[in-house]
């Protein structure tokens, strides 16, 4: 990462690390064209060139630079008053202080640490997202690959969700975008395969026995006649121009991968950057259009995340560390209802962080066996640190700033608990990096 204290707050983000051809994502600023910096914002209140430098860096991508020029692969470390002056310039200032509180604890000079927190007291936070980089020519683009009409397979996996799958199915019927199948794997009981007649769809539906996510993608993926694999998830509702706008942003961005947006129905508000394109930083099965090459390269989802979390994440994380352009696709929308029964819910996770029983592992195992495989032990701490006190609270209060709070007041009071839950996940999770990963390849 371009600012150290970033380790602090985004401790396992896709960023911090460097694909295997040694590059970061961050755009070398002296490289920028002209166009791009003058929609930047120069900071001047940093000690070091450097910082201003890598704070340009930080806001092009963050603003949605998808560039192809030289990168900032080697870091110089800053000053500790200009890493403090990141922190309060796009963080809110609740998390400037658990920086604070967090290296104080972790045995740094207080005075040193108190006097650079100090320093950035009256830098206002930036409110850059606001503003992104225009993207010349989108609406004018006629694609080349739409009017070529590459076939395009859609696969859902399903489990005990026929009256919201029917809504998608119509969803998909409506498409503009003829060339497509669908391959749904359902894993409902008691099977109904009159469900399906009725829809005027290239359909193909196999009977999975086993109620097992990344099993029935795998499988799908397995049997897809399409080079462009389109992942949706059976409680969504999408526009008319879904399939049609995932293939666009590939070939206007020559990307790999084509992230949309997803629209909540229950949790976190809408982020800001869901409004303009972007290197994407996560990936959704729910809404994600990937090359068929890219599972030839990487192979298909690790079942290690089998009827746990993050099994997705870490596939973006592969594709990214291989150098794949994953991007954020805010025309690509689709409606996550998050209905509470069927589906993954009903194998037993709701959440990541969010146990379902008192005395289950906090987080799902299958997260720190991501965190941990990837970004190793301290950062996985770091990780646990940021993200187990504000699990406390119930999912509906997600976005409630107030209850994440109180969800940490109640953390403390709750400590020991808590302890056990994350020294259970822990341990979970060092079966699995001792089993390694179960990545099968794609013939």
């Amino acid at each position: 990462m371009l600012f150290n204290f970033l380790t602090y707050l985004q401790p396992t983000h896709y960023f911090t690390l460097l694909n295997k051809r040694g590059h970061s994502v961050f755009p070398d600023p002296k490289a920028l064209p002209l166009s791009v910096l003058e929609q930047l914002e120069a900071r001047p209140y940093y000690q070091s060139d450097i910082a201003s430098a890598y704070d340009l860096s930080w806001q092009a991508l963050q603003k949605g630079y998808l560039g192809s020029g030289p990168t900032l692969d080697q870091v110089e470390a800053l000053p500790i008053a200009d890493e403090y002056k990141f922190c309060k310039t796009y963080f809110h200032w609740a998390w400037v202080l658990y920086v604070l509180a967090v290296r104080v604890l972790s045995f740094k000079n207080p005075i040193t640490e108190f006097r650079a927190w100090y320093s950035s007291r009256q830098i206002p936070r930036s409110g850059y997202l606001s503003s992104p980089l225009s993207t010349k020519d989108w609406d004018a683009f006629e694609s080349p690959l739409v009017k070529a009409g590459p076939k395009v397979s859609v696969i859902i996996p399903t489990l005990n969700r026929y009256p919201y799958l029917k809504e998608g199915l119509l969803d998909l019927q409506g498409q503009d975008y003829p060339n497509f199948e669908v391959l749904v794997v359902d894993q409902s009981e008691p099977f109904q395969k009159a469900f399906y007649e009725p829809f005027q769809l290239e359909l193909t539906v196999t009977q999975q026995q086993e109620m097992a996510l990344w099993l029935a993608r795998n499988m799908a993926i397995k049997q897809a006649k399409g080079d462009y694999l389109l992942f949706f998830d059976d409680d969504s509702r999408v526009g008319p121009d879904w399939i049609r706008q995932h293939l666009k942003a590939l070939d206007f961005f020559k990307a790999d991968l084509s992230s949309g947006v997803s629209i909540s129905k229950v949790g976190d508000k809408v982020p800001v950057h869901y409004n303009f394109f972007k290197v994407s930083d996560q990936l959704d099965t729910g809404n994600v259009m990937i090359k068929r090459a890219v599972f030839k390269t990487l192979g298909l989802f690790d079942r290690q995340f089998e009827k746990q979390r993050m099994g997705d994440g870490e596939f973006g994380l592969r594709a990214y560390l291989a150098g794949f352009l994953n991007v954020s696709n805010p025309y690509a929308k689709r409606l996550h209802l998050k209905v509470d029964h069927g589906g993954l819910r009903q194998m037993g996770s709701w959440d990541a962080f969010r146990t379902s029983k008192l005395f289950a592992p906090r987080p799902i195992p299958s997260v720190l066996y991501f965190f941990r495989r990837y970004f190793g032990n301290q950062q996985a701490r770091y990780a646990l640190l940021r993200t187990v006190p504000m699990s406390i609270m119930p999912y509906r209060f997600k976005s409630n700033t107030a209850f994440k709070a109180i969800g940490l007041v109640i953390s403390v009071l709750l400590l020991p608990l808590v302890l056990m839950q994350v020294m259970l996940s822990w341990k979970r999770a060092s079966r699995k990096l001792k089993q390694g990963p179960l990545i099968e390849p794609l013939a």
